[in-house]
C-alpha cells in the first residue's frame, strides 16, 4: 500500500508529467532518501517540467541556472560585494540556496564550475570568501544533460557523477501518449493545475521516516556483494564505490517506505540497482567495442550474486 503522502505528491505531479509513473515515482525516492537526480535525455521531453512539478507538489522553493559555457562558480553558489556605508563584505546568495535546484545542462559549463555544485551536494552547504552556508532543508539538485550534444560540452567528472543518487531517462512518450501532451499544453498551462501536496516539515518527516526503515544484515551483505562484483567484473574499468552501496540502501529505504512497508526486501534493491550503479561504473573500453553497456554488464553481476531469502 502506497504511502498517502507520497501518492499525493505523485497524483499532482502526473497532472504535468503523462505515461512517464515509474520515472516519477523514482523521482521521488530520491527526493525523500535525500538524495540528487541526474537526468539523462533528449532536448523537449519534460526535464524541467519534471523538477518544477515536484517543487509545486512539494511547497519547495526552486530556483534554476542554464549552464553555458560562460557560467562562472558565483552564478551558483552567490559572492560577496562591499558595502561602502557598512565598510563590509555583504553576501549575495546564488540561487543554489532553494530547496530544490535545477542545473540545466550542466555538461555545457567548465568542469570549475561543476564543481561549484560540489560542496553544496555532498555537505549541505555553500563556501564563499571562507564563510561557510548552510542550505536550506530539505534540499534536492537535479540536474539535465544531453547526451548526444558533445560540441562545446564537458563530460561530468567520475568524483562528481557520483554524488548523484539516480540516473534517470525519461524518454519520448508513446503515440497515445503524446497526443494527450498535445491536448493538455493546446488547451492550459499544466504547470498551474499542480497544488502542494505537502509541506516542508512533511517532507522533513518523510525523509526522517524513510531513514528509519529496517534492514538486514542479509541485505547490507548482499549490497556489499553486488558491489564487490562490479569491481571484479573484466568489463569494468571502475566499479561500484562503498558510496554507491551506502546510496542504494538509501534508495531502497525510501522506496519501501513509500511501499508501506518498514523493512527493505531484494525486490527494492533490483528495482533501483541500474539506476544507482548505471553510471557510477566505467566500462573498459573492449567492452564498449563489442556493444555492451552498464546495463548489460550490470544484469551480469546480479545474476552471479544471488539474492537472500528473507524469513518473516
Amino acid at each position: 500500500m502506497t504511502q498517502p503522502k507520497a501518492l499525493a505528491i505523485i497524483n499532482e505531479v502526473r497532472k504535468a508529467i503523462i505515461g512517464k509513473d515509474t520515472v516519477v515515482c523514482k523521482t521521488l525516492m530520491a527526493i525523500v532518501a535525500g538524495g540528487h537526480i541526474l537526468l539523462e535525455d533528449n532536448p523537449g521531453v519534460g526535464k524541467t517540467t519534471l523538477a518544477l512539478a515536484f517543487s509545486r507538489a512539494m511547497s519547495m522553493g526552486f530556483s534554476r541556472v542554464q549552464f553555458t559555457p560562460e557560467t562562472m562558480p558565483s552564478d551558483v553558489v552567490g559572492y560577496s560585494v562591499f558595502n561602502k556605508e557598512a565598510n563590509r563584505l555583504e553576501y549575495r546568495p546564488g540561487p543554489v540556496l532553494s530547496n530544490l535546484f535545477l542545473a540545466d545542462e550542466i555538461n555545457r559549463t567548465s568542469a570549475k564550475t561543476q564543481s561549484a555544485l560540489l560542496e553544496a551536494m555532498e555537505e549541505g552547504q555553500v563556501t564563499v570568501d571562507g564563510v561557510s552556508r548552510p542550505l536550506p532543508r530539505p534540499y534536492t539538485v537535479i540536474a539535465t544533460q544531453n547526451p548526444l550534444g558533445t560540441a562545446g560540452t564537458q563530460p561530468l567528472p567520475e568524483s562528481q557523477l557520483d554524488r548523484f543518487m539516480l540516473r534517470l531517462s525519461i524518454g519520448y512518450p508513446s503515440p497515445e501518449q503524446e497526443v494527450r501532451i498535445l491536448k493538455q499544453t493546446e488547451s492550459r498551462r499544466p504547470l498551474e493545475s499542480i497544488l502542494p501536496a505537502a509541506t516542508l516539515e512533511e517532507v522533513e518527516q518523510m525523509r526522517r521516516e524513510a531513514a528509519g526503515v529496517h534492514v538486514a544484515d542479509d541485505l547490507y551483505r548482499y549490497v556489499a556483494e553486488l558491489c564487490a562484483a562490479t569491481r571484479e567484473d573484466p568489463s569494468l574499468r571502475l566499479g561500484a564505490s562503498p558510496r554507491a552501496g551506502g546510496a542504494l540502501i538509501r534508495a531502497c529505504r525510501a522506496s519501501a517506505w513509500m511501499g508501506g512497508r518498514d523493512y527493505i526486501v531484494p525486490a527494492d534493491i533490483n528495482l533501483l540497482l541500474y539506476d544507482v550503479l548505471g553510471h557510477r561504473v566505467v566500462l573498459e573500453p573492449q567492452a564498449r567495442m563489442s556493444g555492451m553497456d552498464s546495463h548489460t554488464v550490470l544484469e551480469s553481476v546480479m545474476a552471479q550474486v544471488p539474492a537472500p531469502r528473507l524469513l518473516k
